[in-house]
């Protein structure tokens, strides 16, 4: 199986219009798979307490930071979220020369959820990153089914003054700093020469193996990466077209810039297809402390939770397969089949859509630039945005 999948983006001043930083991210899932949008707020837990993550149970932290996610509903982790300390996070799916072929770990998207749940800075995700994956290491199937669809993770980690890129192969990694303009990642290795922090027996490691002659400049990209394969092939331009729509905007990217990004189909970034872009996210993220950052999300919200009756919990695994479909979710199944059908119909839900994203996002910029006198008031915001876009499709 060889999907093209994932593409994420960051931009920082001087690419942004104001002191912001812009970060987005498309997640590429199978078509009929739900991604849902969560919420959990930040709790204190006691010594020696566990957490279950999607395959392994691994130590608890004492504090875990509030976070909202976007992710598939079978599984813990997630694709990308950000905390309440606006640390946002997103991760790919990248292959290399090592064998991605191992036992249930932890997923990458595990690694991301943990990362947002433990780190006030994107340089401490990236900390808590590598800890966890040296510790527990990482691996196990990625989908809800019995296909064994297994890959190494490359992580963008940002927060209000820089971002991070991480790369791992099996638990070895590099980083990368970024403290200005723009990066985007798809499903490839893109470090360098420039590395910032790496695993201690990284490049020994790649030495002994006869990846490198231990003399040349050290490249993670040229040393980790396959030759050529078709899931480099495929992302390689997805990630070229990126790196244009990106600069075409440089110096002016804002949320909108990012959002029409993450929609344009010419350039594979939103994937049609069996495996298909499922839910998106775009974080504004204001360099000033004092002002909120705000997320936007495409998905559904809260899908229902089966427990320990889960067919992703019981061993063997997936053996079975449950509707997880929210109400939402029927709704933009339903929509999407009319505006596919229906030329003048589905170019009217498109207009209507377009004006509830507006009026929103105006509403947004208030808080953006002046900030939040009354936080108790936003409370019920996400889920009076879910009735809002239900409301606006049924009047279509």
């Amino acid at each position: 199986m060889y999907p093209s999948s994932c593409d994420t983006f960051v931009a920082l001043p001087p690419s942004t219009e104001g002191q912001r930083i812009i970060f987005g991210k498309n997640s590429d899932r199978p078509c009929d798979e739900v991604q849902e949008v969560v919420y959990f707020p930040s709790r204190d837990y006691g010594a020696e307490e566990k957490v279950e993550c999607t395959y392994i149970e691994i130590e608890q932290v004492v504090h875990t930071y509030a976070v909202v996610l976007s992710k598939p509903a079978w599984l813990w982790g997630a694709e990308m979220g950000a905390n309440e300390h606006q640390v946002c996070i997103g991760n790919e799916a990248v292959w290399g020369r090592e064998s991605a072929d191992g036992d249930e770990a932890l997923l990458g998207m595990d690694l991301v959820r943990l990362g947002l749940e433990r780190a006030d800075t994107a340089e401490k995700a990236v900390d808590v990153i590598t800890e966890l994956l040296g510790k527990y290491g990482q691996g196990g199937s990625c989908m809800e089914d019995e296909c064994g669809f297994t890959y190494h993770n490359s992580f963008l980690i940002s927060d209000r003054k820089e971002a991070w890129l991480l790369e791992t192969s099996g638990k070895h990694w590099a980083a990368e700093r970024v403290e200005g303009g723009y990066r985007n990642i798809s499903n490839q290795y893109g470090i360098t020469t420039k590395i910032d922090k790496e695993h201690p027996e990284m490049r020994e490691y790649a030495r002994s193996k006869g990846w490198w002659d231990g003399k040349s400049e050290f490249n993670f990209a040229t040393v980790y990466s396959f030759t050529t394969t078709a899931r480099i092939e495929a992302s390689g331009s997805r990630y070229c077209e990126g790196k244009k729509l990106l600069e075409k905007s440089n110096g002016h990217i804002t949320a909108e810039t990012m959002m029409d990004i993450l929609r344009d189909k010419d350039s594979g970034i939103n994937m049609e297809g069996t495996f298909m872009t499922t839910g998106s996210m775009v974080s504004v993220i204001p360099t000033n402390p004092d002002l909120p950052g705000v997320h936007y999300f495409t998905a559904t919200p809260d899908p229902e939770s089966y427990g320990p009756d889960d067919p992703v919990k019981k061993k063997p695994r997936f053996r079975s397969k449950p509707d997880r479909k929210h109400g939402l979710f029927v709704k933009h199944e339903v929509m999407a089949a009319i505006i596919d059908t229906y030329k003048d119909r589905g170019q009217k839900i498109i207009e209507n859509m377009r004006q509830l994203e507006k009026a929103k996002m105006t509403e947004m910029e208030k808080f953006l630039s002046d900030g939040i006198e009354e936080p108790d008031f936003l409370v019920n915001l996400f889920s009076s945005s879910i009735q809002e876009e239900m409301a606006t499709y049924s009047k279509s």
